[in-house]
């Protein structure tokens, strides 16, 4: 199946851990060659959107915030931001982020949080090297009807329904209602790709998913194995198996 577009997660997927790599610009090239847009769709911040569209001039679309808010260019090339949830919710949530870290003093948002608009995040590690205060900041958030979500790097929360498959949908139905979801590919390695997982035919997660697959409900239709099909090599590699 050659796809139509190719969604994809960010962190780990198309980066070695958080770094970027050669290879990332390989999968660039070799889509373009082949007339196929890639979308990222990421838990990263919105002001990270803006960095890639204005960075990357291939990329016309990114989906970020775990699904929250969509950026794509304007007639003159600049970053327009389309939240996909209602202003209610992103009002809650600023509140509710004022009282979690009022309550928990020693929490810190993450370095990006102050560029995000409809969600928030927190330093994974910092919560994993205390397992009490990560389950009473779930505890809070679930109190103050919070949705939340981990990705290889962060935790974040966020108010409404917000998930990387409703985007992508919205997304599809306003921008490519020619194009069907099963006409598409996406690749990821994340708990929080579980409902890219869960509804996209060809979901593909690379080798690094290994790490996390106990954990995951819903698991890729096909995963990559190997050292050479870790993070962006393969999903480089399975892109020049499909457009041979």
């Amino acid at each position: 199946m050659t796809p139509k577009i190719v969604f994809s997660d960010f962190d780990g997927t198309l980066t070695k851990g958080t770094e970027f790599t050669a290879q990332f610009f390989s999968i660039i090239e070799l889509l373009e060659s082949k007339g196929i847009d890639l979308v990222i769709v990421t838990g990263r911040s919105l002001s990270w959107a803006h960095f890639l569209i204005t960075h990357f001039t291939y990329l016309k679309y990114v989906i970020a915030e775990g699904g929250g808010v969509l950026v794509r260019r304007d007639k003159h090339g600049n970053p327009l931001d389309i939240p996909l949830v209602e202003k209610g919710n992103i009002t809650h949530l600023r509140g509710v982020t004022k009282s979690l870290l009022k309550k928990f003093s020693k929490l810190k948002l993450s370095a990006d949080s102050f560029g995000r608009l409809t969600d928030r995040a927190i330093e994974l590690s910092d919560l994993l090297s205390d397992v009490s205060m990560l389950k009473d900041v779930k505890t809070f958030l679930d109190k103050e009807k919070i949705e939340f979500s981990t990705s290889n790097v962060h935790l974040n929360f966020w108010s409404g329904d917000i998930s990387k498959y409703k985007a992508v949908k919205e997304f599809l139905d306003k921008y490519f209602p020619e194009i069907s979801v099963e006409e598409c590919i996406y690749f990821g390695d994340s708990l929080n790709d579980q409902s890219m997982f869960r509804y996209f035919e060809h979901s593909v997660g690379v080798s690094s998913i290994n790490e996390i697959l106990s954990k995951l409900e819903y698991r890729p239709k096909l995963i990559l194995n190997g050292d050479e099909n870790d993070g962006p090599d393969g999903v480089y590699n399975h892109l020049c198996t499909l457009l041979k």
